[in-house]
């Protein structure tokens, strides 16, 4: 009765915590497009900004880990690591901070939710089939995407469009490539890609010739250190968390719910309007992340 009673308290536990980690990336990554583009407007240059961003927040957690005792990731695990980063991050993320330069928030969120039907396809060319009922809830949550997005307002030039293609294609593939790899801790293998990743933004920004042509105002710099601690430190922590224990499915189901808050933020913060036409899409969304987190409960 006692081994029962502790199994049970063991995955309410469980279930408690892939929950607040589900919240933690659905709510904050939903308001980091906003919060990248008051960092841009507020004289950061995109790649700089995310890479110095990362590179600050993967420090600190690197050396609060090794403080309390973590071991330092091998050889082999930063080679991994570094390579997570470079598509994680200076695809998934710096591509996103480029494209926002010329393309609004809400249409980025909106773009990046096509990320799980990449890692779908991903992990069907790798032989792991997403279920039927799980192919279901990207289908719903996909549909929901493009009723947000049609007839909508928002523009975009042809390189931002391309850029937010290849964004959540680079995430997706750096997700699923990543399971099974040998890889340290969780909260680890965070710290290691953001510094990795930070590092490689940085060059590439430096290359392409960016530079800081104004002092950055107090809302920018208010943005970037909003993006650092709970875009970076918290929200990413959490996905990688989630990468080591649901089913990719479930962890990319974020991508339907930052279109969401996106648009949300967008109205009380920005001012932008939008009617029953969005929140149609938008309760369409939420169902197929309903339907994959359902989904993911049955196969358990």
């Amino acid at each position: 009765m006692n081994s029962t009673a502790s199994s049970t308290t063991a995955a309410s536990r469980s279930g408690a915590a892939v929950i607040l980690a589900l919240a933690l990336v659905y709510l904050v990554w939903g308001s980091t497009y906003l919060g990248i583009r008051l960092a841009l407007e507020g004289g950061y240059p995109p790649l700089l900004m995310a890479g110095g961003r990362f590179i600050v927040a993967g420090g600190v957690m690197y050396a609060v880990l090794r403080w309390r005792g973590y071991a330092a990731p091998t050889k082999a695990q930063w080679k991994s690591l570094a390579f997570m980063g470079f598509l994680l991050l200076l695809f998934g993320n710096g591509f996103v901070c480029i494209a926002e330069q010329t393309v609004s928030s809400g249409l980025t969120a909106v773009a990046i939710a096509s990320m799980p039907l990449w890692m779908g396809l991903f992990l069907a060319m790798r032989g792991q089939h997403p279920t039927k009922i799980e192919w279901l809830g990207i289908a719903i949550g996909f549909l929901g995407v493009v009723w947000l997005n049609a007839g909508s307002a928002l523009t975009a030039s042809p390189k931002g469009l391309i850029l937010l293609l290849i964004a959540p294609i680079g995430w997706a593939y750096g997700s699923v490539w990543s399971r099974g790899k040998d890889l340290p801790s969780p909260f680890m293998s965070a710290a290691g890609q953001m510094i990795c990743g930070g590092i490689v933004m940085t060059i590439v920004g430096a290359a392409l010739g960016e530079r800081f042509t104004q002092w950055p105002t107090l809302q920018g710099t208010l943005a970037v250190g909003y993006l650092a601690l709970f875009g970076s430190i918290v929200a990413f922590s959490a996905y990688v968390w989630l990468l080591h224990n649901v089913r990719p499915a479930v962890a990319g189901s974020y991508a339907y719910v930052n279109p969401v808050i996106a648009v949300a933020l967008g109205a009380w913060i920005a001012n932008e309007s939008f009617g029953a036409h969005d929140l149609g899409a938008m309760a369409m969304i939420l169902s197929g992340v309903v339907v994959i987190t359902l989904a993911k409960a049955k196969r358990t």
